[in-house]
């Protein structure tokens, strides 16, 4: 007779696993705890998931104001040193400016050159014009909200003014010559392309040799201008001081409609006046050179 197969275990033998049983190595079990074990070796530390959570949940307000504080910083520093928005109050300046409009005002240009004839500039009027600025508000909320609308243009102080240079320091200017135009040191001025159409250079006479340190303005608008020509009885003789004047307007920016920048007008650029402008400077050094010859020939004959 054929001997009977053998049963598995039958003879003593440990059983074989099927493929796939819970014990065998790579089971479902172990492959289980091997794609656990990955997957929290993936998620970031804990610490630096707080620290995520910490920076989405600061709050918005926050940002907000920092920002605030920055821009109005940055504009203190720039009003201070660089540039100031000025809003035109009156109609002294048409058609050059017109009320309502912003313009810039450079406040370093003149650390680079002298101011020149031509040039709209703004000046405080304190001290040669215009009364003493008033005090300010005893409100704070007030005074706040007034240096703040000071800083973007809507308003501006009492006593700045914004003309155009006609005369510097020793410059003879008188109106009127046989044709009705402004000369300066002899030399007509064509102002049709500034002033306000319709308007004569001046219907008030005036004969003034501007002192040292003093400018000598008119507004475009000669028909409608408190300037120079109206205040000779004012200290200086209705001229102002050089080291009141704010800055030189340079852009218009507001309204739209009346972007555009603000050159010295042509008629100032005449060779013949800028000549003149050298004149004084070189009779001073001439007149200096001269002294110094005469003191030190002077000191010799002491000696």
């Amino acid at each position: 007779m054929a001997p009977e197969p053998s049963r598995p275990g039958f003879d003593g033998a440990p059983e074989q696993d099927p493929p796939g049983s819970q014990d065998e190595p790579g089971s479902q079990n172990g492959q289980g705890t091997a794609a656990a074990d990955a997957e929290a070796g993936e998620q970031p530390p804990a610490d630096e998931k707080d620290g995520k959570k910490r920076r989405r949940k600061r709050p918005f307000w926050r940002d907000l104001v920092v920002i605030v504080v920055a821009a109005l910083a940055l504009t203190i520093l720039l009003k201070a040193f660089v540039v100031e928005v000025f809003s035109i109050p009156s109609g002294s300046m048409e058609n050059t400016l017109v009320p309502g409009d912003r313009v810039l005002v450079s406040k370093i240009v003149y650390r680079f050159r002298d101011i020149s004839r031509g040039d709209v500039v703004v000046f405080s009027g304190q001290g040669s014009w215009g009364p003493d600025a008033p005090p300010p508000p005893g409100n704070p909320f007030v005074r706040g909200w007034e240096d703040l609308t000071n800083l973007i243009g809507v308003t501006a102080p009492g006593t700045d003014y914004i003309k155009r240079v006609i005369g510097i320091p020793g410059d003879h200017v008188v109106c009127c010559d046989a044709k009705g135009q402004i000369t300066v040191n002899g030399i007509p001025l064509n102002e049709q392309s500034y002033i306000h159409p319709g308007d004569v250079p001046s219907a008030v006479p005036f004969d003034i040799t501007v002192p040292a340190g003093r400018l000598w303005v008119l507004g475009d608008n000669r028909a409608d201008s408190d300037d120079s020509r109206y205040r000779t009885d004012d200290p200086g003789g209705g001229t102002i001081p050089e080291s009141e004047v704010v800055g030189r307007a340079f852009v218009v920016i507001w309204p739209p409609s009346r972007i555009g920048d603000l050159p010295i007008p042509a008629t100032f650029q005449q060779a013949a006046l800028q000549a003149t402008a050298a004149a004084p400077a070189a009779a001073g050094s001439t007149a200096a050179a001269v002294a110094g010859g005469v003191l030190a020939w002077r000191r010799r004959r002491k000696r």
